[in-house]
């Protein structure tokens, strides 16, 4: 089989010890086309991002770049602008033709916690080679909130796969042509690009900004947070606006977007020739999303974007980022959205799921 495991084969690769837990598995940590990684008992502050290297392992730079390890057991808070390291309860032992990538998870992502995955010889972050036999860790760097964090909690997820299956220009026009993958014209060039919609039906809000000197947003706290406390209202009425350097915004899509159940897909890297920005730190998007949300086919991608160097202006239809498509390995089980926990089926403009709906 080539493509991206599902969730039936996750579990297999569980009992055969391929992936290991110190501590038995959680209550829908297997995911359609992923595994949702927990994070231990403690955190190591240290004094800049890292990655292991070849032959080297992530304990060993931690004796080099460690300040202090703080204990997670009863909570503990990651102070904005800093860079924790995080070893997690699962561990690999891949055969020798599985490769894995991370990927931080949707409401890691819409909190801008830059989560980052790293493992012993590593070169790459969120990127694990065929064969790889040992530890994972967390590399987590809060850029807009302070979290409360304990152990357990899920801050990233992992995908495996087989050989590669990414679907050309030819075929994605071929799977839009028979099950469209957006609610209009698809832009296919080097995956399905996707715009930004700063024109919504019946308002003038388009996105959130976040504030700069916030309180705390404990992450096992859901829908308790008010937005006003965090968060500045975007608007406009001319469908365009102007980020800000060192800014952070939630936005959303114009296009719907839709999964098929046998495929998968990511968000591409950051190009710069897009313009001076960073869009979407959580790339997963799993077999089945947006493939029945209410009022139709389709959900809209919330785009978390980060302003670089300079001032840019967005305007509304601007192509910001691609969707990768790729083929599952087989049919998930269970499809995202359908009977599972998944927060942002059917979603618009909307902020993690630690926020009161705004009124």
């Amino acid at each position: 089989m080539t493509g991206v495991l599902p969730s039936q084969t996750i579990e297999k690769m569980l009992d055969r010890g391929a992936i290991a837990v110190s501590t038995p598995l959680a209550e829908g940590q297997v995911q359609p086309a992923s595994l949702d990684l927990r994070l231990g008992n403690v955190a190591y502050r240290v004094r800049a991002s890292f990655l292991a290297g070849q032959g080297r392992s992530v304990s060993d730079r931690l004796t080099e770049f460690e300040m202090h390890r703080i204990s997670l057991d009863g909570g503990a808070v990651l102070e904005k602008g800093c860079v924790y390291v995080v070893p997690l309860m699962e561990s690999l032992a891949l055969p020798a033709n599985v490769s894995a990538v991370a990927n931080a998870k949707s409401s890691t992502g819409r909190l801008d916690l830059l989560t980052r995955t790293i493992t012993d010889g590593g070169e790459e972050f969120d990127r694990i080679k065929p064969g790889y036999t040992g530890p994972l860790y967390a590399e987590i760097c809060p850029r807009s909130f302070s979290v409360l964090v304990r152990p357990g909690m899920r801050l990233n997820q992992i995908r495996f796969r087989t050989g590669q299956a990414v679907l050309s220009d030819a075929e994605l026009k071929m799977l839009h042509a028979g099950s469209p993958l957006v609610d209009g014209a698809a832009v296919i060039e080097d995956g399905l690009g996707f715009s930004v919609d700063l024109k919504l039906p019946g308002s003038d809000l388009v996105g959130y900004r976040a504030k700069p000197h916030t309180g705390v947003i404990d992450l096992d706290r859901i829908g308790e947070y008010d937005p006003q406390e965090y968060w500045e209202e975007v608007r406009t009425k001319d469908g365009r606006i102007i980020l800000d350097p060192g800014a952070f915004y939630i936005l959303v899509s114009r296009e719907a977007v839709h999964i098929p159940p046998a495929y998968a897909a990511e968000m591409a890297p950051y190009l710069a020739m897009v313009g001076e920005f960073r869009v979407h730190y959580a790339g997963f998007f799993d077999p089945g999303f947006g493939h029945d949300a209410a009022g139709g086919t389709g959900s809209r991608g919330v785009l978390e974007v980060r302003c670089h160097e300079a001032p840019f202006v967005l305007e509304h239809g601007q192509v910001v980022g691609r969707l990768v498509y790729e083929k599952m390995a087989e049919v998930p089980e269970q499809l995202y959205g359908a009977g599972i926990a998944s927060n942002y089926q059917g979603q618009g403009l909307k902020l993690s799921k630690h926020f009161k709906t705004p009124a």
